[in-house]
C-alpha cells in the first residue's frame, strides 16, 4: 500500500501526457500503417496483429489480454512502478486502437510500397515506444515476456527480446509473405535505433523501466 501511495504521489501530469502521447504515435502507426500493409513487428504487438488476422479478435481487445498475461506471468520479477506505469500505458494504448478503429484509414495505403511502409511504420513505434519508456513505461508485455524468459533460462536480456521477436515473426509467415517479412526485419530495427535515440535524449529524467530491467538483468 505504501509502494503503491508513492507511485501516486511521484505519478505526475506530465508523466501521464507522455505516456498517453507516445501510446496515440504508437497505435496510429500501428492501425494505419502496419496493418493495412501486412508489415508485421515481433514480440507481443507481432502477436496482437497475429490474432487480428487469424482470429478476427481488435488489437483494443488483444493488446490489453496479451499484456496482462505477461505482466501476471512476471509480477515477481518487477518492480510495482514499472508495472503500475505499464498499466497506464496499456490502458491507453488500448483506448487509442478503439479510437482509430472507429475512423476510416487516416494515411494513404502503402502496401504497393512495402520498404516505405516498413520505414514509416517503423518511425512511428519508435516515437512512440521510446516515449513510453522513457517515463518508465512499457509499449506491451513485450518487456514482461522477455524478463520471464530472461530468469527462465539464464539468457542475456538482448536474447531474450530477439528469440520472441523471431518466433512471433516466423508464425507471421503463416499469413505473410517471405518477402514482406523481409520488411518487417526493416521496421524492426528502425524501430529499435528510434527507441535508443528517444530514450537518450536528454539524461534529467530518470527511466524507471529501464532500471528495473538493468536491476534484474
Amino acid at each position: 500500500m505504501q509502494s503503491f501511495k508513492k507511485f501516486v504521489s511521484d505519478f505526475t501530469l506530465k508523466r501521464l501526457f507522455w505516456l498517453v502521447l507516445g501510446t496515440a504515435i504508437l497505435s496510429f502507426g500501428i492501425h494505419n500503417i502496419h496493418q493495412r500493409a501486412a508489415i508485421t513487428e515481433g514480440g507481443v504487438i507481432g502477436l496482437v496483429l497475429l490474432m487480428n488476422h487469424w482470429l478476427g479478435i481488435p488489437a483494443s481487445i488483444a493488446s490489453p489480454l496479451l499484456d496482462f498475461i505477461c505482466y501476471a506471468l512476471a509480477f515477481k520479477f518487477l518492480g510495482l512502478d514499472f508495472i503500475l506505469t505499464a498499466a497506464v500505458a496499456s490502458v491507453s494504448l488500448a483506448g487509442f486502437y478503439r479510437l482509430w478503429e472507429s475512423f476510416p484509414p487516416m494515411l494513404p495505403d502503402l502496401t504497393p510500397w512495402p520498404l516505405a511502409a516498413a520505414l514509416l511504420g517503423g518511425v512511428f513505434v519508435g516515437i512512440g515506444v521510446g516515449i513510453i519508456v522513457r517515463q518508465g513505461g512499457s509499449s506491451g508485455g513485450d518487456d514482461a515476456l522477455a524478463l520471464v524468459i530472461h530468469q527462465l533460462t539464464g539468457w542475456k536480456l538482448a536474447r531474450s527480446y530477439l528469440f520472441t521477436d523471431l518466433v512471433v515473426l516466423g508464425a507471421s509467415l503463416s499469413y505473410i509473405p517471405a518477402r514482406r517479412i523481409a520488411f518487417s526485419l526493416v521496421t524492426v530495427t528502425v524501430s529499435s535505433l528510434l527507441i535508443d535515440w528517444v530514450q537518450g535524449l536528454g539524461h534529467d529524467e530518470k527511466i524507471h523501466g529501464n532500471d528495473a530491467a538493468k536491476e534484474v538483468e
